[in-house]
């Protein structure tokens, strides 16, 4: 035992796949002088460039319309002057009041169209949406929608966190009186819409759990094998290291942001498997749409007759989606998506009120009608085009630069690009279709980056050569051309301060004038680690041990052979059962060949090692709540067999790095 303990970095490795679930000098011989900073990350003030151009945005759209304000605020029953959630031992989960900078015009410093967006995003409390729905808006990234049925409330997606999910509904309840949660309708597997379900569930068991087919393994698997790469871009997309201020993040388009806090998972005793399904729920009558492989692998939406109230989850937003999401997933199916939302038109024509999973309702059929079509018509717009485009040979880059939706469908709000963005929605449908490979032979077989970077760099004349181009480009306000050079520059050359330095501040300008949030925080996240460096310390999964306990072993065993490193294991082979002893399973993983395989069943009678263990131990483990003294020594583990080799398996086992480079090599 000793001996496993001095070797206990090792045997980590095998638990760390809990890191896999779950973001100023002068530049040049004569430089332009610097402004002080305006925020207190270092950013610089908007350049008169970046001023013109968001002139521009807001000369382009009739941002004086009151509609939206006034369809946001429709219904308030009451609100929280100081929203903000917190876990039992006081560190924060969600602050609302942070945005109370949001106020009045657009500073120079963000996009004005994102900003109208965001002071949409920021009117939250309670809302009747028609007699007998309400929904809980700004508790958390999503929208908790509450239906009254005959006997309690029904909950439509209970939020990302325990902790904001059960304000949330406490504050409901406040408000609307105490009633049992008769049901829970989980509308998709993303988790900011079923994490807080074990928060409202009733301590009797018989509150009715209703998701879509597909949902629990979805649920549970997303993120696994490529979590930590996932989570480490999330810290991008999402501004999770961003000050909250006119030069930090100010929302994500389509809420604020991620809660972060304590999710859970329970399993759906009602599935949903085909559209037009229906059900009576707490005396109430629905009809379901399965939307599956829309804006997620497993999603439904819902219609409720007696009330003409359409559900759209998260299938239609008042913004343009994601068909590629920045953080990295599987890219989404344009034409399926469309097909869906022209599904429910034609499925309830006569539906007089919307409401989603994330903004705010419209009322009204046409409006409603109107609204769905564009949505639809926008993503298949996107996906018709990009390949009307490709089939004249352009490639990914030159459609993104060259697509424009079409009049009626730009200059409508729910359209503009404040989550997704035309240009990566586009780029998305030609990777669909086509892959990462253009078909241009000079980008079959690229060199590496940094090996390329020192070649652009010594064929410009060395470092001063392309700190000369890039400074004349940024005084030029030519942003997107000075972050095409120094990227260059500060991957052949990471000491480089002030290419960083110009680089980080050419971020800042193009972060100003990024109408979408995710883009606006991956840019100023860039400026924020070029000046300071990548963060210490990732986004952790301490609190999701309630979600880790649902979540299948054989995730995690999968999870272990990515974690192999191909090369060290080269010609060892290896045996090993793992017995979880509370569940009755058996996990057998057998290495050769330098690849780890899986199966679950009966153990390997020429096992090298069989390690037993209970689940909610190996649960500790993951969660950082048992460390590896405690645990070896628990009456709760046990090794037969050769410790050695066990050892040397933990040895081939590569950790992932949840903080690595982005910015620099």
């Amino acid at each position: 035992m000793r001996q496993i303990l001095q070797k206990s970095s090792d045997i980590k490795s095998l638990f760390l796949v809990a890191l896999c679930i779950s973001g100023l000098s002068a530049c040049g011989e004569n430089p332009a002088p610097i402004q002080a900073p305006v925020g207190a990350q270092g950013n610089l003030p908007a350049t008169q460039k970046t001023i013109a151009m968001n002139q521009a945005v807001a000369a382009s759209l009739d941002l004086n319309n009151k509609q939206d304000f006034e369809d946001a605020r429709r219904g308030l029953i009451a609100r929280v002057d100081e929203l903000n959630v917190r876990m039992d031992d006081g560190s924060m989960v969600w602050n609302m009041s942070e945005y109370d900078f949001i106020t009045g015009d657009a500073p120079a410093s963000v996009n004005p169209s994102l900003w109208r967006q965001e002071r949409l995003n920021n009117i939250h409390g309670l809302f009747e949406v028609t007699p007998g729905v309400y929904q809980v808006r700004g508790f958390d990234l999503a929208n908790m929608s509450i239906i009254e049925g005959e006997r309690g409330w029904i909950v439509v997606d209970p939020l990302t966190t325990k902790e904001t999910a059960s304000a949330a509904l406490a504050f409901a309840q406040q408000q609307l009186g105490y009633r049992p949660v008769t049901a829970v309708i989980i509308t998709h597997s993303h988790i900011d819409h079923f994490g807080g379900v074990l928060s409202v569930l009733e301590e009797n068991g018989e509150t009715e759990i209703i998701a879509p087919e597909g949902f629990m393994d979805e649920a549970t698997s997303e993120n696994v094998i490529a979590g930590t790469t996932m989570s480490r871009r999330s810290m991008f997309m999402y501004g999770s290291q961003l000050e909250r201020s006119t030069v930090g993040h100010v929302g994500s388009g389509l809420g604020k942001g991620p809660a972060l806090g304590s999710p859970g998972l329970a399993a759906p005793t009602r599935v949903i498997r085909k559209t037009g399904e229906t059900a009576t729920i707490d005396g109430l009558d629905f009809v379901f749409q399965n939307a599956a492989g829309s804006e997620a692998p497993a999603e439904l939406t819902f219609y409720l007759p007696e009330k003409k109230a359409f559900c759209g989850a998260e299938v239609v937003s008042r913004n343009m989606h994601n068909l590629y999401t920045l953080r990295g997933a599987h890219v989404r199916d344009a034409r399926k998506w469309s097909y869906y939302i022209n599904e429910a038109i034609e499925l309830f024509p006569e539906m007089q009120v919307y409401f989603g999973s994330h903004h705010w309702p419209l009322w009204g059929n046409e409006d409603v009608i109107d609204f769905l079509k564009k949505q639809r018509d926008g993503y298949r717009y996107i996906h018709d085009q990009t390949l009307r485009l490709a089939s004249q040979g352009y490639t990914p880059g030159e459609i993104a630069d060259t697509l424009e939706l079409p009049k009626a469908l730009r200059n409508s709000f729910s359209n503009r690009g404040y989550y997704g963005t035309l240009k990566h929605n586009a780029r998305a449908v030609y990777q669909r279709y086509f892959g990462w490979y253009d078909g241009n032979p000079a980008n079959l077989d690229p060199l590496p980056i940094v090996e390329s970077s020192a070649r652009y760099v010594a064929a410009m004349g060395g470092s001063p050569g392309v700190m000369a181009i890039a400074q004349a480009a940024f005084d030029d306000g030519d942003y997107r051309w000075v972050a095409e050079l120094l990227n260059h520059l500060i991957f052949a050359e990471p000491d480089h301060a002030d290419a960083k330095m110009l680089l980080a501040q050419s971020y800042d300008q193009l972060g100003y004038q990024s109408e979408s949030g995710p883009w606006r925080d991956v840019y100023l996240t860039g400026a924020l680690e070029l000046r300071q460096g990548a963060p210490t310390q990732g986004l952790g999964i301490s609190n999701a041990a309630d979600l880790l306990r649902k979540t299948p072993v054989s995730e995690f065993m999968q999870l272990i052979a990515v974690m192999l490193d191909g090369v060290a294991a080269d010609g060892e082979t290896y045996v090993f059962n793992f017995i979880f002893t509370d569940l009755a399973e058996t996990h057998v993983l057998n290495l050769e060949n330098a690849v780890l395989h899986h199966r679950s069943g009966e153990p390997a009678a020429n096992a090298n090692a069989t390690l037993r263990i209970t689940h909610e131990l190996f649960i500790k483990m993951l969660a950082g709540q048992a460390g590896i003294k405690e645990t070896l020594f628990s009456d709760d583990i046990s090794i037969e067999g050769s410790r050695i080799d066990l050892l040397q398996f933990f040895a081939l086992l590569d950790p992932p790095d949840e903080v690595f480079n982005i910015v620099t090599p």
